[in-house]
């Protein structure tokens, strides 16, 4: 499979997975011809800066891992092409146009797939599981945190990009669990223009006294942090507690924990690299071995929540 790898920041953690596999084709496109030299022959890409040449040639599938306000158009433009696409979070920077890629997406014969690589970790599966069989009662409470590190050369983690870029997958987490929220409010701190926090706490209505969620993203640790992340999921008959590091260092590790009243255990978890699982879900479907499960139709109510916490965080109207 002939694949077209679009960037060179965010791409790194992609074109690894593809390093590691002997049945694709990888060419790196960069606008920074010595960057891109670099970085594809640190992975064993062909490097190449037209990005033309991306749905031109006889590409299977274009990856774009470029900013945020190119990723709708490019992704119409490999549909156009007669190519799948992979697109990095979120789907598009507003509604509209991420409600194009899906009505595009869902006329043609290729298809869309957006990295909400959070639906792979195990420890996530479990929770939407037991929220959906009901196994430790009525979900109460549920509060994610991500902290990262610097880890993305050149990338900016400010509260200019920190909503969209980082906090798209929590907002699936919970509107996957508890639906969209009736209330909600936002608290941020910043550390100059690149380094920046996020809270978000959400109220939802319904059931027997509604629920609660909180949001918690920072990057603002140091570089021996990594990233790490996790949840708490309070439950009216129990809880599960997750904590887990993100893999990009190839070892990924996660711990998953449940209280009942019976007592503690550790829930089994299978090994997973999120990154890697995507990215095998996304080929497995080209190669029509999977239904695709993170098409653009099934992420538009989570674009919505964080484009709302983008607005609170930056003053869109």
């Amino acid at each position: 499979m002939k694949i077209a790898l679009l960037g060179t920041g965010f791409g790194q953690a992609h074109a690894a997975v593809y390093a590691a596999r002997g049945d694709v084709e990888v060419v790196m496109f960069g606008r920074d011809p010595e960057k891109t030299a670099r970085v594809a022959g640190e992975f064993g890409c062909e490097a190449a800066t037209d990005y033309d040449r991306a749905f031109e040639e006889d590409f299977d599938l274009v990856d774009i891992c470029l900013p945020v306000p190119l990723h709708a158009e490019y992704a119409l433009r490999a549909l156009d092409a007669g190519k799948h696409a992979l697109v990095e979070l979120p789907l598009a920077g507003g509604l509209d146009e991420a409600r194009q890629v899906a009505e595009a997406a869902g006329r043609g014969g290729k298809q869309v797939f957006v990295d909400m690589f959070e639906r792979f970790i195990p420890a996530n599966r479990a929770l939407f599981d037991a929220v959906r069989a009901g196994t430790y009662g009525r979900l109460e409470q549920l509060s994610l945190w991500n902290r990262t590190a610097p880890l993305w050369p050149g990338a900016s983690l400010g509260l200019k990009t920190l909503p969209l870029e980082a906090m798209h997958s929590d907002m699936d987490i919970i509107t996957r669990t508890l639906g969209r929220p009736a209330r909600l409010d936002v608290a941020t701190v910043a550390r100059e223009d690149d380094h920046a926090a996020v809270e978000a706490v959400m109220g939802f209505d319904g059931g027997s006294g509604g629920a609660l969620a909180r949001a918690s993203v920072s990057a603002l640790m140091p570089m021996p942090w990594g990233a790490r992340g996790g949840y708490t999921a309070t439950f009216s008959g129990g809880v599960l507690e997750s904590r887990s590091t993100m893999g990009f260092d190839g070892k990924p590790a996660g711990a998953l924990t449940a209280y009942t009243p019976d007592g503690v255990r550790d829930v089994e978890l299978p090994p997973a690299d999120q990154y890697r699982a995507m990215i095998d879900h996304v080929l497995a479907c080209i190669r029509g071995e999977a239904g695709n499960e993170i098409g653009p139709e099934s992420v538009l109510d989570a674009l919505r929540f964080t484009l709302d916490i983008d607005a609170r965080v930056n003053g869109a109207g």
